[in-house]
């Protein structure tokens, strides 16, 4: 039996590509990349935990250090999360994020940070979906998060979706688990107690490590500088709470006019 030829039209749009080595950027917390060796550009890092877990103060740092590389970074907030004051005081470089609200529409969100992924010039996106129910974070097709991942594919940006429970499966590059382990505080015991900070841990789940990066984060009081920095955002009081701003009042890491700040306990 003779053998059929391709076509060479068609024989050129099957030439198998290969994808480039990732790069890698610092996270802001020395234990968690010496075990990942960082965030991966060009891909999704999924970082997921419950609330107080830390997940917040991880993002933090790395928001705190992408703007410290002088990058201009994007933070898509589906729940009108985010504190300035508290993200001025972990060290963030509020002139170089663009702060889009998106008043608790996850699907505005996905579209959003689609825009920005297009539209290019960001060195970091981060999705946060925290304050997402995972029944509804759920529901989000997994054709979308294939589809940002394709998108992200060919920039310099990394990605970055915080949420409750994992979603995002083969779809992201990197996953972590946050946990945390315990809770410092100062004062009398059930008299005048003030949180001074917690201890968490960032395990990865992809891929699979059996070592744990464990990170403390610690309450600071905000400076007069960060009032200057937040002073145009009226939705916050600067004196609100920084773990996480929007929970209820049960959440353990509430503390008044406290900002919580990643270091690596290394």
């Amino acid at each position: 039996m003779n053998a059929l030829a391709l076509d060479p039209r068609l024989t050129a749009q099957l030439t198998f590509r290969m994808r480039p080595a990732l790069e890698f950027v610092p996270s802001g917390v020395a234990a968690l990349d010496a075990l990942t060796g960082g965030l991966p550009r060009g891909a999704i890092t999924d970082l997921y935990g419950p609330a107080s877990s830390g997940r917040t103060s991880l993002l933090l740092s790395i928001l705190a250090g992408a703007t410290g590389r002088e990058e201009v970074c994007a933070l898509v907030d589906s729940s009108d999360a985010l504190d300035p004051s508290s993200a001025a005081s972990a060290g963030v470089n509020l002139e170089r994020l663009l702060w889009v609200r998106c008043a608790a529409n996850p699907e505005h969100a996905l579209k959003a940070v689609d825009l920005l992924i297009q539209g290019g010039g960001f060195g970091l996106v981060a999705l946060d979906l925290g304050d997402v129910p995972p029944q509804i974070a759920r529901r989000i097709p997994l054709a979308t998060w294939y589809r940002l991942r394709r998108a992200i594919e060919d920039t310099p940006a990394a990605l970055v979706v915080v949420e409750r429970e994992p979603t995002l499966k083969s779809c992201a590059s990197l996953i972590l688990e946050m946990q945390r382990e315990e809770v410092a505080w100062s004062g009398s015991a059930g008299c005048s107690e003030l949180l001074r900070g917690a201890r968490l841990a960032a395990m990865p789940r992809k891929p699979v490590r059996q070592q744990t990066a464990a990170f403390d984060a610690r309450a600071v009081e905000a400076a007069e500088k960060v009032r200057g920095q937040a002073e145009a955002c009226p939705t916050r009081p600067l004196n609100s709470l920084t773990c996480r701003a929007g929970h209820a009042s049960a959440c353990p890491l509430r503390a008044s006019g406290r900002t919580f700040s990643a270091a690596s306990l290394g």
